[in-house]
C-alpha cells in the first residue's frame, strides 16, 4: 500500500512550496505530501487518489482562494474522504470565518499564518490530528472494487467474471456512502452502474468482459501466430490438455471464452477427486491447475471465442468472434457443455435477479436467514444445496422423478439427508416465477397430479443438465444428434471411416473426424461427466497429438 496523503492547498506559490516544504521534512518518510494551487485542481487529485484506493489523512487548505475558498474545498472534500482531517489555513481577519467553519465543514483546527517556527505552532498541531487518523483511517485497498446494486443483472455479471477468473474484489452497494464516493470520484452516477476500478485507480463504467479482463491484467491477445497446439475450452479437460501439452515441449495456448475451470470450477466441494481426501472447491482446483500450467509455460488467453474451424492442410486455423485467427499443428476441444436454460414464463426476465445457473459462489453470503431454492437432480445440484445450506435457513432441493438415485452420487445423497436445513421435493418442477427489481415468487407443479402452488422466494438456483456449444462446428465434425462430438472408434462404422477423412488409418481413440482435432471432456460423445475422467482425457489427447504429429 502507497503511504497515506497529507495534502496541502494554497493559491500563493510561495506559501503553497513553504507549507508543503515544512509538512514533508516531518513527515515524509511516513506520508505522501501531495500540493495543489487552488481548490478544483486539489478535488481532482482527490478524485484520483480515490479511484486507486489510497488513504488521505489531512488537508490543509487556505482559506482566501480565488475560485473556491478553503471552506468550500474542505466541504467538498468531505464527500470522498469524510476520515481525512481538516485544518485551514487563515490570516488574522478571518478568524471569525473559521470558527464558523467548526460547525459547517467538522473542521478539526484553524492555523494562523505565519506557522513559523512550526515546531512550535505546525508540527505540535499535526502530530495531535495524524494520531487521532490513525486511530480510525480511510479503508484503503489494494483489490478491484465493484459498485453495483444488488438486484443488477449487469452488477451481477461483472462480480462472477471476477470471481470464476480468481480475481479478488470488494463490492459495494452504489446507494452507500463509500460506493457513492466511488461514483463521485468516477465521474458516474448511481445509473452508471457497475462501475469497477482497479487498486492502480483505472476506472472503467459497464465494461464488457473483455474489457474487464484486459483491466485487471488478464491476458487476452495471443503471444504468436501459430502454435504446436491450441486447446479450447478453460474446463478441467482444457486445463489438463494445457499441462500435459506445455509440459511436454509443445508450444501451448488454452483459449477460453469466459473463464477457466468450467462448471467444475463454479462447485463449491468437489469430495470424489483422487487425491483430496477432505475434498476441494472448484476454484482451488482451478487455480493450481492454472498456475501449473503457466508454470510449464502455456499461454492462457481470456474472452475470446472460437466461432470458426478450418482445415487448411497441415494447419488447423481457428477464427475468434471479433475476426481474429490463430493457427497451430493440432487442436483440442474441450468446451464443456452450459446449463440448460428452464423454460417458465418468467424466468428470463428475472435471470441474474434472482435466477441464477450454475453455483454462484458470489451469492452464497447473501442469502443468510433466507430460503432458496435449487432446481436439479444431479452432483452439481446437491453440492450446490450443502453450500447454500450454510447460509440459508432452508434449502429446497426440486426434482423431477421419485429420487436422487438415479443421478447423484451416494455419498453425496447420504449428505443431503443428514442435513436438517436441507428439503427434497420429488416430483416437482418450477412452472413460472415473477417479482418486480428481483425474484420474489415461484409458482411450482406437481407432476403426477398437475397441482400448482406459490412460495415467496427471491433465490433460484438452476442445474438441469446441460448441452454442448457446438453449433459453429456444424458441417466441420461429425457430431451426435445432441451435438456432441463424436470421437474414435465411434466414427468407424462397418469398417467405413467418415466420408471426408482422408488419412490411411482408423481416426485415434479421442480424435475427431478432423485429423489432428482431438476432443475432450464433456464436449466429447459418450464421455463420463466426471472432473476425473475430463482431466484424464485431457492428458490422454495430448499423447495422441504427440503421436499424430509424429506421423506427420
Amino acid at each position: 500500500m502507497a503511504h497515506p496523503v497529507i495534502m496541502t492547498i494554497d493559491d500563493d506559490p510561495v506559501v503553497s512550496r513553504a507549507v508543503a516544504r515544512d509538512v514533508r521534512r516531518r513527515y515524509g518518510d511516513r506520508y505522501r505530501v501531495v500540493r495543489a494551487d487552488s481548490g478544483a485542481a486539489a478535488l481532482d487529485a482527490l478524485r484520483e487518489i480515490k479511484l486507486r484506493g489510497e488513504q488521505v489523512a489531512v488537508l490543509v487548505a487556505d482559506h482566501r482562494m480565488p475560485g473556491m475558498t478553503g471552506i468550500e474545498f474542505l466541504e467538498a472534500a468531505m464527500d470522498l474522504f469524510p476520515a481525512a482531517r481538516r485544518v485551514l489555513l487563515t490570516a488574522y481577519a478571518d478568524t471569525d470565518a473559521a470558527i464558523d467553519a467548526i460547525n459547517l465543514v467538522d473542521l478539526d483546527h484553524y492555523l494562523l499564518k505565519p506557522w513559523h517556527p512550526p515546531e512550535e505552532k505546525l508540527y505540535p498541531v499535526l502530530d495531535g490530528l495524524l494520531d487521532a487518523w490513525a486511530a480510525s483511517p480511510d479503508a484503503g485497498t489494494d483489490e478491484v472494487r465493484v459498485v453495483g446494486h444488488r438486484w443488477s443483472a449487469p452488477s451481477f455479471k461483472v462480480r462472477d467474471f471476477l470471481a470464476r477468473n480468481l480475481v479478488p474484489y470488494r463490492w459495494l452497494l452504489a446507494d452507500e456512502p463509500e460506493g457513492g464516493r466511488l461514483l463521485a470520484a468516477a465521474g458516474a452516477s448511481e445509473a452508471d452502474v457497475p462501475l469497477v476500478v482497479t487498486a492502480d485507480g483505472k476506472a472503467l463504467i459497464s465494461p464488457t468482459e473483455a474489457e474487464l479482463a484486459a483491466l485487471v491484467g488478464l491476458t487476452v491477445a495471443p503471444a504468436a501466430d501459430f502454435y504446436d497446439l491450441v486447446v479450447v475450452g478453460g474446463g478441467p479437460a482444457g486445463l489438463g490438455a494445457a499441462v500435459y501439452g506445455a509440459s511436454e515441449g509443445l508450444r501451448t495456448v488454452l483459449v477460453e471464452r469466459r473463464a477457466t475451470g468450467g462448471q467444475a470450477g463454479q462447485s463449491s466441494r468437489i469430495e470424489n477427486y483422487l487425491g483430496f481426501p477432505d475434498g476441494v472447491s472448484g476454484a482451488q482446483l482451478t487455480d493450481r491447475a492454472r498456475r501449473q500450467a503457466v508454470k510449464f509455460g502455456a499461454e492462457l488467453i481470456s474472452t475470446r471465442e472460437v466461432v470458426g474451424l478450418t482445415d487448411t492442410g497441415s494447419t488447423r486455423l481457428l477464427r475468434f468472434a471479433d475476426g481474429g485467427e490463430i493457427a497451430a499443428h493440432t487442436v483440442v476441444l474441450a468446451t464443456g457443455v452450459s446449463y440448460r436454460l428452464l423454460d417458465a414464463p418468467g424466468l428470463a426476465e428475472l435471470t441474474g435477479r434472482g435466477v441464477f445457473y450454475g453455483s454462484t459462489a458470489t451469492e452464497a453470503p447473501s442469502c443468510v436467514d433466507q430460503e432458496v431454492y435449487v432446481v436439479g437432480g444431479a452432483n452439481s445440484a446437491g453440492q450446490a444445496a450443502m453450500h447454500f445450506a450454510r447460509y440459508a435457513t432452508r434449502v429446497h432441493v426440486l426434482i423431477r422423478g421419485a429420487d436422487l438415485t438415479a443421478s447423484m452420487s451416494h455419498y453425496l445423497i447420504e449428505q443431503l439427508e443428514q442435513n436438517d436445513r436441507i428439503e427434497v421435493h420429488p416430483h416437482t418442477v418450477v412452472a413460472g416465477g415473477s417479482g418486480g427489481e428481483h425474484l420474489e415468487r415461484l409458482t411450482l407443479c406437481d407432476t403426477r397430479t398437475g397441482q400448482a402452488r406459490t412460495v415467496d422466494a427471491s433465490w433460484l438456483f438452476i442445474f438441469i443438465g446441460a448441452e454442448p456449444r457446438t453449433d459453429w462446428l456444424d458441417g466441420v465434425l461429425v457430431r451426435d444428434r445432441r451435438g456432441f462430438v463424436v470421437t474414435g472408434p465411434d466414427l468407424v462404422s462397418e469398417g467405413r471411416r467418415p466420408p471426408a477423412w482422408t488419412l490411411p488409418r482408423d481416426p485415434y481413440h479421442l480424435e475427431t473426424s478432423l485429423p489432428g482435432v482431438f476432443a475432450a471432456g464433456d464436449v466429447r460423445a459418450e464421455s463420463v461427466k466426471r472432473v476425473a475422467s475430463a482431466v484424464g482425457e485431457g492428458a490422454m489427447a495430448v499423447s495422441l497429438v504427440h503421436r499424430y504429429l509424429e506421423a506427420q
